[in-house]
């Protein structure tokens, strides 16, 4: 019975060593460029947001943004602009990210990149 409570204490140890960054990792300025694959919607636009403690909050008066970031960089991202909102998802490394989004008649993908 001792070794394996060694063996288990081993492995938690093992475990909370190999933890991935929190997502505080993430805290800053992101410029974020969204594409379309649909000629009819915008394609091209670039936001900037930032993250704070995870929570994502955008720094343009236009578009507001609101999410999550979770520790090991999985991102979930809503982004409005009056009735006009969009959702997207994607992941973050500690400089940059991707990702898909849609919204009501368009969807595409986005990239980002730590200012």
């Amino acid at each position: 019975m001792g070794q394996f409570q060694n063996s288990t204490i081993a492995a938690i140890v093992i475990a909370a060593l190999a933890t991935p960054a929190t997502a505080a990792t993430f805290d800053g300025e992101w410029n974020v460029q969204i594409a379309s694959s649909n000629a009819a919607c915008t394609n091209g636009t670039s936001v900037s947001i930032g993250i704070s403690n995870g929570q994502v909050a955008s720094t343009n008066a236009v578009v507001t943004a609101s999410g999550r970031v979770a520790e090991a960089g999985a991102i979930q991202v809503t982004l409005a602009s009056g009735i006009k909102r969009a959702v997207g998802s994607g992941r973050l490394n500690g400089t940059s990210g991707s990702g898909t989004w849609r919204a009501a008649l368009c969807s595409g993908t986005w990239t980002a990149q730590r200012i």
